[in-house]
């Protein structure tokens, strides 16, 4: 986002996991030093806890739902087990996400990891430019960035 002005009249909320909270905690910073980066000022009381990634699209649909937020962007993580768990989870979380976001008109972004091993998701939420809490939430400037630009034609 190249303007500062509007970018910091943007409202936005972060629903995080606390499950594998380890990893989910750099997502969470990854996300924090995005916002701040792009001049979005993010209060402790816009950060949602949830327990998990499958509990993530009702919440973030919920705040969605509630008119304030622009944007909302969801950190979690999944990673692959000796079960089927791991496929039911990471889909129902990506299935959840998108309905939810087309259901608002909301951008909810999908910054859930789901990585076979724990090496990767570690990979994932270090402090630097990989770092997937990042990604999701240049994804949700961007989209509400088009959604605005859609709405003005």
């Amino acid at each position: 986002m190249t303007d500062t002005n509007a970018s910091s009249a943007l409202r936005i909320a972060i629903v995080v996991s606390r499950f594998n909270q380890d990893v989910t905690n750099g997502l969470l910073s990854g996300a924090r030093a995005s916002l701040a980066d792009n001049g979005i000022n993010l209060s402790d009381r816009d950060i949602y806890s949830a327990p998990g990634a499958f509990e993530i699209p009702l919440i973030a649909q919920s705040l969605a739902r509630t008119g304030k937020y622009d944007g909302v962007i969801c950190l979690g993580c999944v990673i692959k087990g000796d079960t089927a768990h791991f496929e039911y989870i990471s889909q129902a979380a990506s299935t959840g996400l998108m309905a939810a976001s087309l259901a608002t008109g909301v951008p909810l972004t999908f910054g859930i990891l789901t990585t076979y091993t724990d090496e990767q998701a570690i990979v994932r939420s270090r402090d630097d430019s990989h770092n997937k809490g990042r990604e999701a939430t240049l994804a949700c400037l961007e989209a509400i960035q088009t959604l605005a630009a859609v709405k003005q034609h």
